[in-house]
Parts: C-alpha cells; structure tokens; sequence
C-alpha cells in the first residue's frame, strides 16, 4: 500500500521548464552567438547535463561562462515573476492527496528560485518538507536525491512512489527502487520514459492509481 509521495517540483506542479529553456537559449544567442535547439536542450536535460556544454565545446573559457549563468539566472527569475507557470487545480489536488499522504518535494531547482516559484502559491503547504538542489552531493539523474527524500520522510520505498515529468527524474527515482509515475508534459514528451510503471495525463489522475 502507497502511503509517501515524492514530487518533482518542475513541470509537474509549476510550468517552469519552457521558461528556464528560454532563459539559457536567449543568453546563449545574446552573449555568445550560439544557438540552442530544443531538440538538443531536451538531450542534454534528459541525461542530467547543462546547457553549457555547447559553450564549453567551442572552447569558451569557463569565466565567461559563469558571467553568462547570472545572466540567465537573472532571466529566469524574471520570468519566474513575470509570465504564468501555474498548473490548474495543483492546490485542490494536493488538498485531496494530503489526506491519504505524507509528501515532499525534490527538485533540480536552486533555493532562491524554489522560493520565488512558490511565493503565495500554497503549494508547499501541503508538503512535510522541500529539498533543492543545495541540500545533496549528486543531482538527479542520481539516485540520491530520492533516497534523502525517502529519510526525510522516514518511508520504506515500496510504499511510496515519485511523480515525474523528465527522464532524468525517472532514471534518479528508478535507481533508488522507487516506483515512479509519470505525469505528461509536453515540452518532455521525447523523452524515454520506459522504466516507468505508471503514465498519467494529469495530476488529477494520481487519486484514483492505487
């Protein structure tokens, strides 16, 4: 029996990765002259790596890189603050969960963006705890992440399952022996998601699963 849910935070309750896309292929063009594809972001996103590579390939000295990282970072978060990210209903279905659950959040995201991604939105409320990407040694696709998710929680893994949205979460969820459900997306959708158990269209779904 289900009783723990570990979420991924972006993509799956706030619509964040086209922004953050955004943000890395704007300053790559504007600070540099390169051009990044979805096609090729979505790759390097899928196994767990950075936009920066491409940079890095063409030899770009990392100092210049980092200049171009608060760039984006800037970017990002003025996205964060200016365009709608909000999923529908998030709020009444955690509302729901939360009555058969204990949850958390594990995400990718740095703390200052989680805070600004969250500010008024209720959403952490109804989570015993959030872990960023500040608070573990190995980013997903790492298993790590969700085992520190698992002790936070003082869960066994069979009886919690995570929600994803990219396959680099899948993989981290699937390397800790954690069941995984994927719930769409379609700025993922070419991802691989076949060592998932369970594929939903939306959150709503989650309720009715087990």
């Amino acid at each position: 029996m289900k009783k723990h849910i570990l979420f991924d935070n972006d993509g799956v309750l706030v619509d964040t990765e086209q922004w953050y896309f955004k943000a890395n292929q704007e300053i790559l063009k504007k600070e540099l002259n390169l051009t990044l594809e979805l096609e090729v972001y979505l790759k390097i996103m899928a196994r767990g790596g950075t936009a920066w590579e491409i940079a890095f390939k063409q030899g770009i000295p990392t100092h210049i890189v980092d200049a171009c990282r608060f760039k984006r970072d800037e970017l990002y978060q003025h996205y964060l603050q200016t365009e709608e990210i909000a999923i529908p209903d998030v709020k009444d279905i955690l509302n729901d969960l939360s009555k058969d659950y204990s949850m958390g959040i594990v995400t990718t995201s740095r703390r200052v963006d989680f805070h600004l991604i969250h500010a008024n939105r209720g959403i952490v409320d109804f989570m015993d705890f959030t872990l960023c990407v500040e608070e573990y040694t190995h980013a997903k696709p790492h298993p790590e992440p969700y085992l520190k998710g698992l002790e936070k929680l003082q869960a066994k893994k069979e009886e919690t399952f995570v929600v994803e949205d990219s396959q680099r979460g899948l993989s981290a969820a699937y390397d800790a022996g954690i069941d995984c459900v994927i719930v769409h997306n379609s700025f993922t959708a070419t991802h691989d998601f076949s060592k998932a158990q369970y594929f939903i269209q939306s959150l709503h779904e989650l309720k009715t699963l087990f």
